[in-house]
């Protein structure tokens, strides 16, 4: 089957077509223009190269979070813009899974770590032994040091090395590298991409874990820093 996915979780922005698990075409940008600047025309770049009109796509996948909340919410639109007119089955990846299939056909543990200020990351821990990744926690966000506490503590990372992967990969590094036996993904692996989506939909497209274009929502962690502040202000009028 055919699967168009996206990924634009973080600052990087990419588009990927896969027939299987065989990955067509790829873009990545990592640039200064916005996200609303650059994914359609990617896509449509994507699509042209291809000589593959959007009507011959059987599946289409994002990364739907955790992330940037706009990068989030631009992908899942977009997304939904595109499957919806043609009825397409939809699959929502982790970007922090789609982050561990960057490995995939290596003996590795991973460690996906992406920025969520606050001296928190979000993140999740697999371990991928050659074709096979087994996901060791769910998604989260997690402070720093406890992180890096679980990971002391963590058996069925031992068996091979540990790499932070992940637009947090440098800031976890820098933090972890004195205590734990960490190794930093080069930067041609360390963030996810949209090849890493289509690889992790794939299983799910085949066994009919499929979603509506309607039915596809973001997957945030935590609420917003505005949610937050907004959160505090109400408390502090309570209680004055």
């Amino acid at each position: 089957m055919k699967i168009l996915s996206l990924e634009c979780s973080a600052g990087p922005a990419s588009v990927a077509v896969a027939e299987n698990n065989l990955i067509l075409y790829e873009s990545f940008m990592n640039i200064k223009l916005t996200h609303s600047q650059t994914l359609m025309p990617m896509v449509k770049q994507a699509l042209q190269m291809l000589s593959v009109d959007f009507s011959e796509i059987d599946g289409f996948a994002v990364s739907h979070g955790p992330g940037s909340f706009t990068g989030v919410r631009i992908g899942v639109s977009a997304l939904k813009g595109l499957a919806w007119p043609l009825g397409r089955p939809c699959v929502g990846v982790s970007s922090l899974e789609a982050m561990a299939h960057n490995f995939e056909g290596v003996k590795a543990s991973i460690c996906a770590v992406m920025d969520a200020r606050c001296n928190q990351v979000y993140n999740a821990l697999f371990v991928c032994d050659s074709d096979k990744i087994t996901r060791i926690t769910e998604d989260r966000a997690i402070a720093i040091d406890d992180l890096i506490s679980e990971l002391l503590a963590k058996e069925e990372l031992t068996g091979f090395p540990l790499y932070a992967v992940g637009d947090g990969a440098q800031l976890f590094y820098d933090k972890a590298r004195e205590k734990l036996d960490i190794r930093l993904a080069p930067p041609h692996l360390r963030y996810q991409k949209a090849s890493g989506v289509a690889l992790a939909a794939l299983p799910r497209f085949l066994a009919g874990d499929t979603l509506k274009a309607k039915e596809l929502m973001p997957l945030y962690l935590r609420p917003s820093q505005a949610e937050r502040e907004l959160r505090l202000k109400f408390k502090g009028g309570q209680e004055k």
